[in-house]
Order: C-alpha cells, then sequence, then structure tokens
C-alpha cells in the first residue's frame, strides 16, 4: 500500500510518548465522577462502590482524576492541616501467590499515607484490668494484624474521606470462591473501622460479588462505567469528540486524516477509550518508525478479530449482568468497517 507523506516528524520517543501521556476527561468519565462525588459523603450506608466496566474503557483513568480532583479540591484544608489526605489511590496487588496478598495491600496503603514502613508495627490492644496500651505477646515485625490496624489508624489520622482500589478484580481472581465473602467481609470492615468509602474499580469480574451475601449486597452500590456503544448518536458523537481530541494531539504526525477513519476505530476498539488510546499509540510508534504516516500503519496497530472477539465476549456478558435486557449486538451480525475506507461517521 502506498504511504501518504506528512510533515517531516520528531524523534519516535517524544510523539508517541506524548500520546501515550495524553489523558481524555471524556464524557462517560464526567458522569462518573458526578454520580460518585453524590455518593461520596460521610456516614454513607454504601460502604463499597464498585465501578464495573469493560477491558480499555479508561477506567483508570477515571479513578486517577477522582483522586486528583479531591485533592485540588482539598488544598485550602491540606494547607490548614498538613496531616490532612482526603482521597488515595492504589493498584490492587496482583503478587502471584495462591491467595490475594493483604500484606501487600497494606503495605500499599502504608505508602501512599506517608507512613515509614521501616519502622515496625504492632498491634496495640488495651490490657482490661489496668487500662494500659499492651502490645500482644509474640507480636515481632510487622505482622498482617500490626499492618491492619497500623492501616486503620492512618486511614483515621489523615481524614481519608474515600480509598480508590484500582484492578480490583485482583481480590477476585486471586481468591477462591468459598472465601470471597470474607475478603469482601474485610474490606467492608475497614470502611466501618475508619470512615473511609472504598471505592473499587475493575472489570466486570467484579460484579459476580454481588451475588456473595444480602447484606453484601445491600451495602454496596454498583456504577456501570459504559463503553461508547455505536447504537446510540450521542455516544458516536462522544467518541468522534475523543478521536479529535487524540488528533490535536500529534497534529503533524496525523495531518487531519484520522477522522475519515473514526468508524473503523470505533469497530475496532468497541467504543473503549483506552483501547483507542493503546491501538493510536501503536500506530504513532509504527508510522515514525516508517518515516511518515500511512494508512497501513494504523492497520497494522489495531486489534486482531481474535483479540476484539474475545474483549466483545467479556463486554456482552457484563453488560448483560448489569444490565439486563441490554440489546445485545452478537459480534457475528456487526458490520466490520476496514480501515482506509471512507467513514460515513
Amino acid at each position: 500500500m502506498q504511504k501518504q507523506n506528512s510533515a517531516s516528524l520528531s524523534p519516535v520517543s517524544t510523539t508517541a510518548s506524548m500520546l501515550h501521556c495524553k489523558r481524555i476527561k471524556h464524557p462517560r468519565i464526567a458522569d462518573v465522577m458526578s454520580e460518585l462525588g453524590t455518593l461520596i459523603y460521610p456516614t454513607s450506608q454504601d460502604s463499597i462502590l464498585l465501578v464495573c466496566g469493560p477491558t480499555g474503557a479508561g477506567k483508570t483513568t477515571l479513578a486517577t482524576y477522582m483522586v486528583e480532583t479531591a485533592l485540588e479540591e482539598a488544598v485550602t484544608e491540606m494547607e490548614n492541616n498538613a496531616g490532612t489526605i482526603p482521597a488515595i489511590f492504589i493498584e490492587a496487588p496482583a503478587s502471584g501467590e495462591n491467595d490475594f496478598s493483604w500484606r501487600l495491600f497494606y503495605q500499599r496503603i502504608l505508602a501512599q499515607l506517608g507512613d515509614n514502613l521501616d519502622v515496625p508495627k504492632a498491634a496495640y490492644g488495651i490490657d482490661m484490668h489496668s487500662g494500659r496500651v499492651i502490645r500482644p505477646r509474640g507480636a515481632s515485625g510487622n505482622s498482617l494484624a500490626a499492618l491492619r490496624t497500623a492501616v486503620e489508624r492512618a486511614l483515621r489520622e489523615r481524614q481519608v474521606q474515600f480509598l480508590v482500589i484500582d484492578e480490583a478484580a485482583h481480590i477476585i481472581r486471586q481468591t477462591r470462591r468459598n472465601k470471597l465473602e470474607i475478603q469482601l467481609d474485610t474490606l467492608k470492615s475497614l470502611a466501618n473501622q475508619c470512615g473511609t468509602q472504598i471505592v473499587l474499580v475493575g472489570s466486570y469480574d467484579l460484579y459476580q460479588l454481588m451475588s456473595l451475601s444480602g447484606q453484601l449486597a445491600r451495602r454496596t452500590h454498583v456504577l456501570h462505567f459504559e463503553r461508547y456503544r455505536q447504537d446510540r448518536p450521542e455516544d458516536v458523537r462522544a467518541f468522534l469528540a475523543c478521536i479529535q481530541a487524540f488528533e490535536k494531539t500529534l497534529p503533524d504526525l496525523w495531518g487531519g486524516q484520522l477522522m475519515c477513519h473514526a468508524e473503523a476505530l470505533h469497530e475496532n476498539t468497541l467504543g473503549c477509550i483506552g483501547t483507542l488510546s493503546s491501538v493510536l499509540t501503536r500506530a504513532a510508534r509504527l508510522a515514525e518508525a516508517d518515516g511518515s504516516w500511512s494508512v497501513e500503519a494504523l492497520q497494522r496497530a489495531l486489534l486482531t478479530e481474535a483479540q476484539r472477539d474475545r474483549i466483545l465476549t467479556e463486554i456482552l456478558d457484563g453488560e448483560e449482568a448489569i444490565n439486563p435486557g441490554l440489546t445485545r449486538i452478537m459480534h457475528n451480525s456487526q458490520r466490520k468497517v476496514p480501515v482506509g475506507k471512507r467513514s460515513a461517521a
């Protein structure tokens, strides 16, 4: 395929890094953030908030924006009380162990709260007769109980309003089915003890937590972080706006030629902005390596049919679980729009 020349390109690392670092606060993020802002408040009965959505939808960007916004809004409060941290962000560890590592989980929270992890923790208690604080016998180093106690104390002292846990599906995937309720109870207990709401962000796997028990389901609220669907005109417009935003990031590279492939990009990435970002970053690197922009570079950067079909199956199953009756557009009936063909979108 003949390449279409454009303006001279900057080094590969420069332009590709610009696109990779581009974060778009698109309408879906703004909507979910607004709803979370309404649901996060002192004395809320929703100890845990679940944000579920497809892979590549931009959930990590949402989680990052949530914490950044909370910190920006609390600047004055934090200046008056240097110990205050209204919100923190961590990623649930995938340690490779057979069971979820609560030790590593607690250590990550303490690190975000500025705790000196080299200082030994101890799960202190109160002597019933003397009323004195005592250290439990046999406690040495940073035991799991001591780390938990340190986390509870730090969350209270820092007045943390909410804790965002990204990739929270790791908690499920590293836990036996018969222990899932215990894991969620542990999180709920942490929230109750500290007055800190917990926001779990992850794939549709998270939604299975709702089937564990009525008590847990009652104290947990689910927010659906949806993709931009091709059968909704408002979603199509929002997706086009995101493509335009990416195009403006590297105008010399794209040369205004990205929008004509919008329908094919929407089809291939399934309306997921994070996936779109990955595809365009790969396309930018390939184009720079080739020496100029080309449709071929964009084609090589797309998801393969096998990748797309697998992701689509997971999306449809997740959408059906959260929104029963949501129109399922089966992948074998969807129209494939090849890159290089002018889109009517």
